[in-house]
């Protein structure tokens, strides 16, 4: 009864609803473009991305300017690159988004050497502060939401194609690049703006956890994209309960349920699977 009490205590609290909120919205969001971007093979994209913001954040503590402004523009900036360097250096894109991520991981370090001291807290960035969370900040991740939605849902046969096989996509007369492109700079606007929540080292975790746990409970595409989204959203609830009622730190609560979340979708998908026969 008393742990009932706190927990209702928690919930009452105004920053606390915020949170679940964000949560919600941004782990649905993570979780729907995370179930293409695995497909894809682009989810060490995320990661990297993840990791180069900061140097779009200490860019922001140099100049003077608010982080989360900076961010967005960098990590669009940062996806054209990214894809035009793939596109015309002919190397493999894993190698050339680690030597990009620790080049610009090396930059912000010495940026940040560079500052004396950041009233907003560097840790904060590192892991997120989704208890910090405002209404602002959930009105942008509600319309990047629904603009995901709507942007996957009116080219979904251009979507499926391209996950399937991007030759097969453009022998349909879909326009590979542009599809691409439009993906990747969506993927990158989404994680900009989940930093805030869920901090520099473990968005991909939010892209990614679920999209592979939603892999294993799923065969068919629609059903695989949807539980990856709801799996992400419902992992968010629960780690940001667990925070609340322990006192730990929010995002790694998260990502630990997600995690935890992740292991029980691989049992079940092992017990679903027929036994080999000799």
């Amino acid at each position: 009864m008393a742990e009932l009490q706190e927990l209702a205590a928690v919930l009452s609290q105004p920053f606390m609803e915020r949170a679940l909120l964000g949560g919600l919205l941004t782990g649905a969001l993570g979780g729907l473009l995370g179930s293409f971007a695995v497909l894809r093979q682009l989810s060490f994209f995320s990661d990297a991305l993840g990791h180069s913001a900061l140097l779009g954040i200490s860019i922001g503590i140099l100049l003077g300017i608010n982080p989360t402004v900076v961010l967005i523009p960098f990590a669009v900036l940062f996806a054209l690159m990214v894809n035009g360097l793939v596109a015309r250096s002919g190397l493999p894109a894993d190698a050339l988004l680690n030597i990009v991520y620790s080049s610009s991981l090396a930059l912000a370090v010495v940026a940040l050497s560079l500052v004396e001291s950041y009233s907003g807290g560097i840790q904060q960035l590192l892991f997120g502060d989704i208890l910090g969370i405002r209404w602002s900040d959930l009105a942008v991740i509600a319309l990047l939401l629904i603009a995901a939605i709507t942007y996957l849902a009116l080219s979904l046969r251009a979507q499926v194609l391209l996950t399937l096989n991007n030759d097969l996509a453009g022998a349909f007369g879909v326009s590979t690049q542009s599809h691409r492109l439009a993906f990747i700079i969506l993927l990158a606007v989404v994680v900009a703006v989940s930093i805030k929540a869920v901090g520099v080292l473990l968005i991909s975790a939010f892209v990614v956890i679920p999209a592979c746990a939603g892999r294993l409970l799923s065969r068919r595409f629609p059903l695989y994209v949807l539980s990856s989204s709801a799996l992400g959203g419902g992992c968010a609830l629960l780690g940001l309960l667990g925070s609340g009622l322990t006192d730990l730190p929010s995002g790694p609560c998260v990502v630990i349920v997600q995690f935890a979340g992740f292991l029980v979708a691989l049992l079940l998908s092992q017990l679903g699977r027929p036994a080999a026969t000799a």
